[in-house]
């Protein structure tokens, strides 16, 4: 199996030099079997994102640090973090051709970008994958960007397939956040909401019961037979959850099944936006 190994721009900021190096070397040994996934886009000061950059030197300097941090020669796929208003993306998908002549990356990215956005970039240079929130209960790329990657033959990869916790049951209205936890600042997940929202996990839990199956199996197996280029990410610290997820490739949804999830999630809607107001408008359109 290959494994999809995500750095970023963002996170490489919270590690030490030593660190990193270590990073390097541990991966040196296994680099044949991994496809190394990071992003640009959003420059970093004192560890946090300040606004949007997406300008050609900037790129090439993403670039440049994420292959001495991770101690390879090429990085297999290089995203655009957001889309950068100031800068046209026919000037970030001609930097990224660049790098792909250069040899420093095979493939070029896009995340949370709009269909106009994919189509104009992918005239400059192929776009291999689009990046988006996709899950049982955030449905936005299905009105356009999945027919624009299907049209353009390019993968499309969605992020919090699990809801951030929501589809796997362990976030219900009595749950607490920590202060630094990043629902906190989500709409979606004030109490009022998760209450309102609750319909839908508690099918998705009893489906899994009557398929001796986890409700997390559910979402995946839910996302995986939308389309053959599917790729869902989720997130995951424990080994265990891993071989959790994998084994939603191996749990068939009928057509009733399917269309039961489809209609719950339709009536009843959705309460509450998936970002707060400035990550909305972050999102391109």
């Amino acid at each position: 199996m290959t494994t999809a190994l995500r750095t970023g721009e963002r996170n490489s900021s919270r590690y030490s030099r030593p660190t990193l190096r270590l990073v390097g070397e541990a991966l040196a040994p296994v680099r044949d079997h991994v496809v190394i996934a990071t992003k640009f886009g959003f420059p970093i000061e004192n560890g946090a994102s300040v606004g949007l950059n997406s300008r050609p030197e900037q790129i090439r300097a993403v670039a440049t640090a994420s292959l001495e941090r991770l101690g390879v020669e090429t990085i297999d796929l290089f995203y655009q973090h957001r889309v950068d208003p100031q800068v046209p993306i026919e000037d970030v998908a001609g930097t990224v051709a660049e790098l792909v002549q250069e040899g420093k990356v095979r493939c070029f990215g896009l995340s949370e970008a709009g269909a106009e956005t994919i189509r104009r970039a992918h005239s400059v240079h192929p776009v291999t994958a689009v990046q988006s929130e996709y899950s049982l209960w955030t449905r936005d790329p299905e009105s356009q960007i999945l027919q624009t990657c299907a049209a353009l033959g390019i993968g499309f990869v969605p992020f919090s397939p699990l809801g951030k916790g929501f589809l796997i049951g362990a976030v219900d209205a009595s749950t607490s956040f920590a202060a630094d936890d990043v629902r906190t600042t989500i709409p979606r997940f004030t109490a009022e909401n998760r209450a309102a929202n609750q319909a839908l996990i508690d099918h998705i839990a009893a489906l899994a019961q009557a398929k001796d199956a986890t409700p997390g199996q559910v979402a995946l197996a839910w996302l995986l037979a939308q389309h053959p280029w599917i790729v869902p990410i989720p997130g995951t610290r424990r080994i265990a959850r891993i071989e959790e997820n994998i084994g939603a490739t191996q749990l068939p949804l009928s057509a009733d099944e399917l269309s039961g999830l489809n209609e719950l999630a339709d009536r009843g809607g959705v309460q509450g936006d998936r970002y707060n107001e400035h990550h909305m408008s972050l999102v391109d359109k």
